[in-house]
């Protein structure tokens, strides 16, 4: 097996050999742990960021779509590879944590490529035209969802389309058959439907807590 164990130390050399360190970024990310605390936790990571605005930017995608918006990071790296035209849905429930989103939409002067809306995703995907479709997704909100964020996704996906889920390793206990929580039990379910699915070509990277590229075909 070709695999690169990564400690800290490692870790850190990694992020700093990317183009990791956007000064807005870094500021909305210490906003996000002194107003949210412990649950700062849930922001992606720098390099996730810069790999998720890569994929936009390379795939020239125009329409994209957000499940789990949190406090605005993965949506400004987003919205920041989009084309010049290009529009960014972002669906949360959280208008504590999309209000700090929303502030630093209008810094990074993307307010008017993003859209938010405040519902429970499922409603806000149900509710959009038939003939809505995206170039791009981004899935990081409830892991029991999941599955379901996918097929509804999958289908106004276009042809060779991305959608990228986050957290797919779990902190590894994905690989736990013991681990039997619900959240584990559905990573596991969309995982290996992923795996198995002959309308996509998907990758999953170990790169943060997991991310999988789904490409439609």
């Amino acid at each position: 097996m070709k695999h690169t164990p990564v400690d800290d130390a490692l870790y850190g050399y990694l992020v700093e050999h990317g183009h990791n360190g956007d000064p807005l970024l870094a500021q909305l990310a210490r906003v996000t742990r002194e107003r949210i605390g412990d649950m700062a936790i849930m922001q992606i990571a720098p390099e996730q960021g810069t790999l998720m605005e890569i994929l936009v930017r390379v795939s020239n995608a125009k329409s994209a779509i957000e499940i789990g918006t949190f406090t605005g990071y993965s949506a400004i790296c987003i919205a920041r590879g989009l084309t010049d035209d290009g529009t960014l849905l972002c669906c949360d429930t959280s208008r504590e944590w999309t209000s700090i989103a929303t502030e630093y939409f209008e810094k990074a002067g993307l307010g008017a490529k993003i859209s938010l809306e405040i519902a429970p995703a499922i409603d806000t995907l149900a509710a959009l035209a038939a003939d809505r479709t995206f170039d791009f997704a981004f899935i990081d909100a409830d892991k029991v969802s999941y599955e379901s964020y996918y097929e509804s996704i999958l289908a106004r996906l276009t042809g060779n389309g991305l959608i990228v889920f986050d957290n797919v390793l779990w902190g590894g206990s994905v690989a736990d058959d013991s681990n039997r929580s619900d959240d584990t039990v559905a990573l596991r379910r969309l995982n290996d439907r992923v795996a198995h699915d002959d309308r996509v070509q998907a990758v999953m990277l170990s790169v943060s807590d997991g991310l999988t590229i789904v490409r439609k075909k």
